[in-house]
């Protein structure tokens, strides 16, 4: 210790910056830290630190910017404890950093940079100055970077740019010693100067110059709302939403990557420099949600053709619409009562506003129409069935005309021809209103197709409207285009047409942005509504007791589809070989052990989705989620060994329990037409017909193929097309180019993010960065 330490002055008399650097060690340390003093000056009688004395130091953390350490030496400088006793203690302690900071300093400096905010294309300069016993030198630093010729005391750019926006510090070199400079945040604002305005001047009252700006956005993409003021020191920013403080929304720009109808409001910003204070416009956010479609595909029936093109279809229309910014709910394989619980889900979707929800329903599968109602026909529905057995689409539209949303788009992929079995004659009164439209694949009393094919296929209507749906046009004159591209397609020309109704008075195309028509809670309901069909498990990494670690994660193929694979991560040494399956499933859940577990996706029956899938793993396709009742419990299994079970919940749509008997009665009752009773009918043969309906084709399979070049619906690893309601196939033209599909995961919306915003210029983040930069240096220069 230097001769110039006055070993007999009380450590109270000790300067405030040799007190702050003392403190700031002492309270950071554990091992060496203010506890540790403590128990070493506890032990001198002298001055009788107590164990209540240590409990009232470190209450102090309770306090802003309260220190134990200060404390515990203003304690000990109290009961006269000088200098030479602390010197004794700290070398007790063994923290050298401590002794060092009581070390009479060869350097000190006496101006330190200081933040500012101005105008790119201005002048900035940074200053900083020292003195020591030799000569001193400089050496500027953007974050970690050594800053080109910044040798002087004084770093000056002139004109500054956006990129020069960051962070600096100055190191100071005196002999063997060196000091480093406060830090000082640079904040560059990119402003066109109007004539009549000027910011050079950066000291004396703060300045507004960028005011934020109102924006419409849909759920999921980033909200950035920015404002910008100059000065020196630099101003500090407070982010208010309907009046009230956002947490931590404390940067210029304030930006949430992944928008949700919490986000919709009034923003403003609150400026403060120094002893003034501004705020900013007033400016309006909205988060545009609702538009809603529902899509279901029906191939897999118990009494009649099975079809293959449903489920490329309700792929291909989900990842379409999504880009669209629909939420979109896609359902395979219902049976009649998850078909009515699954609607009455989507009417929660809807609500009431001229500029509204917008609600579009697909359907692809078996279906007939009496007397202009068109009914669609559920997995299991019983041969033949009648209209209790199935769903009426203007029973449906209906139900949406009560919500009085904005616009209602029904697409019925399916058959149009009379049910011989069902003379019921509903009694639908429907609203006049000048927001509806369908889109049936096929006319009147006409039947609708599939194609067949050897790959990826799509049914007639679907082949051709998939390459028209993004287009920015009135939604009927989309389906104008379509209809004419389907009437040039020889395969089906003469038997399949597209048949457009419309009731629209105005334009509207589904490329149109969506403004909510009632309150923000309302809407944000309806979001939470959707979302809880569509949570995936987050992934997990399993830890067996015999040494491997093994990664199971989750991908969603349709809304109520699951895909689960599982990847080795660890292998223990002395294993030779180690497999981790996923068995013993919950056993609301029909799942083939023949299709478990496969090396490639299409070995499990997952196609569509199996270029978004990581390689090298083991994967299982697990369909019909909405029949879980229980939670979701899987094994995981290690050869067959070592096992963990796995509760992952009830994934997506799965939480909304469609397999339930039917709770609300809304579908039901408007489904329900006179001379049809409550339950389904019993099955009783038919007269024959030489060519029977839809209902009937499991019993004519001769009329059923006889359009096609098969005679055999392929097996299921052919995938399947796009909806044909009649279960025709036809062969595709040789020189028609198959469209597969190149989107993501159908289980989530997909976001854009956002640029990374600016360091922010709390105190906490310049301790951190300081911290992290002055030990880097230092160990640069061991």
């Amino acid at each position: 210790m230097s001769d110039s330490l006055d070993r007999s002055a009380s450590i109270n008399l000790l300067k405030q910056p040799v007190v702050k650097k003392l403190c700031e060690v002492l309270d950071k340390s554990s091992n060496k830290g203010w506890r540790k003093l403590g128990e070493i000056v506890g032990n001198d009688r002298r001055f009788k630190v107590s164990s209540d004395d240590m409990e009232m130091c470190s209450l102090k953390v309770l306090e802003l910017e309260g220190s134990p350490s200060r404390t515990l030496l203003r304690l000990m400088g109290d009961r006269g404890c000088t200098t030479g006793h602390l010197v004794d203690y700290l070398q007790t302690l063994g923290n050298s950093e401590v002794l060092q900071g009581l070390k009479p300093s060869a350097l000190q400096i006496l101006i330190q940079p200081q933040s500012v905010a101005l105008i790119s294309g201005h002048n900035l300069r940074l200053s900083c100055h020292a003195v020591g016993k030799y000569p001193v030198q400089y050496q500027w630093f953007k974050t970690k970077e050594e800053v080109p010729n910044g040798f002087s005391s004084d770093l000056v750019m002139s004109p500054v740019h956006l990129r020069d926006a960051g962070f600096y510090i100055c190191r100071v070199n005196c002999g063997d010693t060196f000091e480093f400079s406060q830090w000082a945040q640079v904040d560059v604002l990119n402003v066109t100067v109007s004539c009549g305005q000027s910011y050079h001047s950066l000291e004396g009252r703060l300045k507004l110059a960028i005011q934020p700006r109102s924006q419409q956005l849909h759920v999921g993409e980033t909200l950035q709302v920015e404002c910008g003021a100059v000065g020196r020191p630099i101003p500090r920013y407070q982010w208010h939403r309907n009046g009230v403080p956002v947490p931590n929304a404390t940067k210029r720009k304030h930006m949430i990557p992944h928008s949700t109808q919490d986000h919709h409001g009034r923003y403003r910003c609150e400026i403060s420099s120094g002893t003034e204070r501004m705020w900013t416009n007033e400016v309006d956010v909205v988060i545009a949600t609702d538009k809603v479609a529902l899509l279901i595909g029906n191939l897999s029936y118990q009494n009649h053709p099975q079809l293959k093109a449903p489920m490329v279809d309700v792929y291909d229309l989900t990842n379409l619409l999504r880009q669209l910014n629909f939420q979109v709910v896609s359902l395979l394989d219902l049976t009649e009562s998850e078909m009515r619980n699954a609607v009455d889900e989507f009417l929660l979707l809807l609500h009431k506003g001229v500029y509204g929800t917008w609600s579009l329903l697909y359907y692809a599968g078996h279906g007939y129409e009496n007397y202009g109602n068109s009914f669609m026909v559920p997995v299991d529905a019983p041969n033949p069935y009648r209209s209790a057995n199935c769903l009426c689409v203007q029973s449906i539209l209906k139900l949406m005309q009560e919500k009085e949303t904005g616009l209602n788009v029904f697409l019925l992929d399916m058959c149009r021809k009379r049910n011989i079995h069902d003379d019921s004659a509903p009694n639908i009164v429907l609203r006049v209103t000048a927001n509806i439209v369908f889109g049936y694949a096929t006319c009147q009393d006409a039947e609708a197709f599939e194609l067949s094919s050897s790959g990826f296929t799509n049914g007639v209507f679907v082949k051709f409207l998939k390459k028209r749906l993004l287009d920015d046009e009135k939604i009927t004159v989309l389906l104008d285009r379509v209809a004419e591209d389907m009437g040039q397609f020889d395969a089906t020309k003469g038997k399949q047409a597209l048949e457009i109704r419309s009731s629209l008075s105005e334009r509207r195309a589904l490329t149109d942005p969506i403004l909510p028509g009632d309150s923000v809670d309302l809407a944000h309901t309806r979001s939470l509504q959707w979302s809880k069909a569509h949570e995936l498990p987050e992934s997990m990494c399993l830890n067996f007791d015999c040494g491997a670690q093994i990664k199971l994660g989750f991908a969603a193929e349709f809304s109520n589809v699951l895909v689960m694979y599982t990847h080795i991560v660890k292998k223990p040494e002395d294993m030779s070989s180690c497999r981790a399956h996923v068995t013993d499933f919950s056993q609301d859940i029909d799942v083939d052990p023949k299709e478990m577990n496969r090396e490639t996706p299409e070995e499990t029956g997952i196609y569509l989705l199996s270029s978004n899938l990581p390689q090298h793993c083991l994967y299982t396709r697990v369909s019909s989620l909405q029949k879980l009742r229980g939670t979701f419990t899987a094994m995981e299994d290690e050869s067959v060994h070592w096992t963990k079970s796995i509760n992952i919940g009830k994934p997506l749509i799965a939480r909304l329990d469609l397999n339930r008997a039917v709770r609300r009665n809304s579908c039901l009752q408007t489904c329900l037409m006179a001379h049809s009773p409550s339950h389904s009918p019993c099955q009783s043969p038919g007269p024959e017909h030489h060519l029977q309906p839809l209902q009937h084709r499991p019993h004519q399979t001769q009329d059923y193929n006889r359009l096609s070049p098969q005679h055999h619906c392929p097996d299921v690893y052919e995938h399947q097309g796009a909806a044909g309601g009649c279960g025709e196939t036809f062969g595709d033209n040789a020189g028609q180019s198959r469209h597969e599909p190149a989107y993501g995961s159908a289980g989530g919306l997909s976001s854009s993010p956002g640029g990374l915003s600016i360091p922010i210029e709390t105190s906490e983040d310049i301790d951190e960065l300081q911290t992290v930069f002055i030990n880097s240096l230092q160990l640069q220069q061991q």
